[in-house]
């Protein structure tokens, strides 16, 4: 008989695990996917460590956490610049001097801003829908070239039909800064993210390729709690309707050549090409293995976003009024059952980065150890 059952091996469910055992409760980890990791593993391949699920980024001002992490990796300096392309032109991300100086020839930062502030008066009142939120940010310039099309890929709309909301704000440098998430903090963990997972759950039972829905009933005799990281509408059966997400398809590619891009991130911004980004892995590493050698190949993964239905991946929640109801509602089902606990991004339906899926799981077995 366990103390706890942890479903699901990604980074919530293993540092649940790794806080539960150090405080000398019995764990047990299962996964119904056949490797650790959840959305954050990585697999390598010709050396190079290739991030399955999409690229993942480790950036935080919560030095606690930058601490926590440290014990199980060392982090290499990787700074996340990405790079927009347009129909074949090249701008920098974030919105910076760079970008602006390429769209409009402008110098200065007051240029800049009077730039802006010109385009940003075609709005007036209370924007309507995002096309009409972004614009009023950054300018229909901007938002033409930069904003429309990996929008309306993203979420499969068109922005006029979007809600506002989505946009809240666009970054907006005045300054040559193009470092994109601007956090204290940030990094890849060295010999890739699955290495750092490995060392979380190091002697600590995992049992992978087990469905915990398909076999709740006996699982459930093996321990005295569950936390469950799995989607909360599937938990139920999906009896109040499916949650709703955006999923994302992968096309990979393993190319014999040392350079296809050049960076890590290129998005693609015109609505005409299909996938939303290309990701060249090795530039997450510098394009070296562990031992500083040059990589003689590389591995690109082209991104599409798409609609979700039961069964695909779900990757981002769409958190509008609808959705955030019902999730009201699958919660006052969960409260019903004391002894399960839902955890972790499809647990809450909550998008989060890495960070605060590590702060919110050390934040809950706190709570439980004391």
């Amino acid at each position: 008989m366990y103390d706890y059952l942890i479903v699901g091996a990604g980074l919530y469910g293993a540092v649940c695990a790794r806080e539960l055992a150090d405080a000398g409760k019995s764990v047990l980890v299962i996964d119904k996917r056949t490797h650790i990791g959840g959305n954050i593993y990585t697999e390598k391949i010709d050396g190079i460590n290739v991030h399955k699920y999409g690229a993942h980024i480790f950036h935080t001002n919560n030095a606690a956490v930058w601490n926590y992490v440290q014990r199980f990796a060392d982090f290499n300096r990787f700074t996340n610049s990405p790079v927009a392309n347009y129909k074949g032109e090249l701008f920098s991300l974030p919105f910076n001097m760079y970008t602006f100086n390429k769209i409009w020839g402008v110098i200065t930062p007051e240029e800049a801003q009077t730039k802006i502030d010109e385009q940003r008066k075609e709005i007036t009142g209370e924007p309507k829908n995002l096309e009409e939120q972004a614009i009023s940010l950054v300018g229909r310039d901007i938002y033409e070239k930069l904003v429309k099309g990996y929008t309306e890929k993203q979420w499969g709309r068109d922005c006029k039909n979007l809600p506002a909301f989505i946009i809240k704000r666009l970054p907006v440098r005045l300054t040559f800064d193009n470092n994109y998430f601007n956090a204290l903090h940030q990094g890849i963990p060295i010999g890739g993210y699955t290495k750092m997972v490995e060392r979380i759950l190091e002697g600590i039972e995992v049992r992978l390729g087990v469905d915990y829905l398909q076999n709740r009933e006996t699982l459930n005799l093996l321990a005295d709690h569950v936390i469950y990281t799995g989607p909360i509408d599937a938990y139920f059966g999906y009896r109040l309707g499916p949650l709703e997400y955006r999923s994302v398809r992968f096309e990979n590619e393993v190319l014999d050549i040392p350079n296809f891009q050049g960076n890590a991130a290129v998005n693609y911004t015109d609505v005409e090409t299909p996938w939303t980004r290309i990701i060249e892995h090795k530039w997450f590493e510098f394009g070296k293995d562990e031992d500083g050698n040059d990589l003689p190949k590389t591995v690109i993964s082209r991104e599409y976003s798409s609609e979700w239905k039961p069964g695909d991946e779900p990757f981002y929640p769409i958190n509008d009024q609808e959705n955030s109801k019902r999730y009201s509602l699958y919660m006052d089902l969960a409260k019903e059952i004391p002894d399960v606990f839902f955890g972790g991004r499809l647990g809450t339906y909550k998008y989060y980065d890495m960070d605060q899926v590590i702060a919110r799981a050390l934040e809950y077995t706190n709570s439980e150890i004391q």
